[in-house]
């Protein structure tokens, strides 16, 4: 017991002594693939522990609970909150912004993470945000101070009138996991000093929102959500916002209801239909909730699918 004391104390001494921390809790924040030219790093907000029952409420009784056992997760199921940022010549865009104060303490480390990968929050030119929810949306603002005071921020025209407008708040059902009033009052808080130094830009359909990235809106998650598609020389990310939620109950099971959906309906109908497409495409995607740091493809699995993670790589391969 002496012997290994003195060794674990020489070990610390010389590991502080190369400038490493030896004493240290956190995880690793960011990961950086290519695709082609451009660098895009994975950045962590943080995890959220989700109530799988409560999600699904509506299942087969016991079907969540089997697929969680199966992979090997209990309930409450961590997830994680992914945002992206992609690095194309000057432009330093980010993919959502985090949920900035309005998670507690299970995420807002969004700025930390950025820093981690070099970039300071005010170097940041552009945001794409997928769907106006707190965990996309709500780094946008923080102690009501805009966090990228030189961000031009992306979001789909009926994503900014469906929450902004005060009689959609009013009729809100406070028991609707994806559409509560308090979800339209954050909306207006993070949207708003953006809004009133005309650094919104809007579109209304799949276009070209800046030089190598595409727009594509699928409603049904919440009336404006969008998937943006990055591509160079030849290779594409797909970034899918909340085209899934929980991949060990989502994937497996993808017509289950998801209760953090506006219209649980359309978008049982839009999961389905496009992790078929990924699968037989073969897309490339970057998940806001699938563990960090969420890039990886989809595999037809019988009825189901499969995630492949792209494996870790130190040249920022995706194969």
């Amino acid at each position: 017991m002496r012997n290994n004391r003195r060794w674990t104390f020489i070990l610390g001494i010389s590991i502080w002594l190369l400038g490493i921390p030896f004493y240290s809790l956190a995880q690793s924040a960011s990961y950086s693939v290519k695709i082609g030219d451009i660098t895009v790093t994975a950045l962590l907000d943080g995890t959220i522990p989700i109530n799988a029952d409560q999600l699904f409420a509506g299942s087969e009784p016991g079907k969540v609970a089997r697929l969680l056992e199966k992979s090997f997760l209990k309930n409450p199921v961590e997830l994680s909150i992914n945002a992206y940022l992609i690095q194309d010549g000057e432009k330093r865009i980010l993919v959502d912004a985090g949920s900035g104060e309005l998670m507690g303490k299970y995420g807002g480390k969004l700025t930390e993470s950025l820093k981690q990968a070099g970039v300071q929050p005010e170097e940041i030119t552009d945001i794409l945000i997928t769907h106006v929810h707190a965990d996309h949306s709500g780094g946008l603002v923080v102690a009501g101070k805009k966090i990228f005071p030189h961000a031009i921020i992306h979001v789909h025209q009926t994503e900014v009138d469906f929450w902004l407008n005060a009689k959609n708040k009013q009729a809100a059902d406070p028991k609707h996991m994806g559409a509560d009033p308090q979800t339209f009052t954050n909306a207006e808080n993070v949207l708003t000093p953006y809004l009133r130094s005309n650094q919104v830009k809007t579109f209304n359909e799949a276009t070209a929102v800046l030089p190598h990235i595409m727009a594509m809106p699928y409603p049904g998650h919440t009336p404006g959500h969008t998937v943006y598609v990055l591509s160079s020389k030849n290779e594409k990310l797909y970034f899918w916002g909340d085209m899934i939620h929980m991949a060990a109950v989502q994937l497996p099971a993808p017509a289950l209801p998801d209760h953090f959906d506006v219209d649980v309906a359309a978008q049982q109908k839009n999961r389905h239909t496009f992790y078929n497409r990924a699968a037989q495409e073969k897309h490339l995607i970057a998940a806001a909730h699938i563990s960090f740091p969420g890039i990886g493809h989809l595999q037809k699995s019988g009825d189901g699918f499969l995630w492949l993670p792209v494996p870790f790589s130190l040249e920022g391969r995706t194969e």
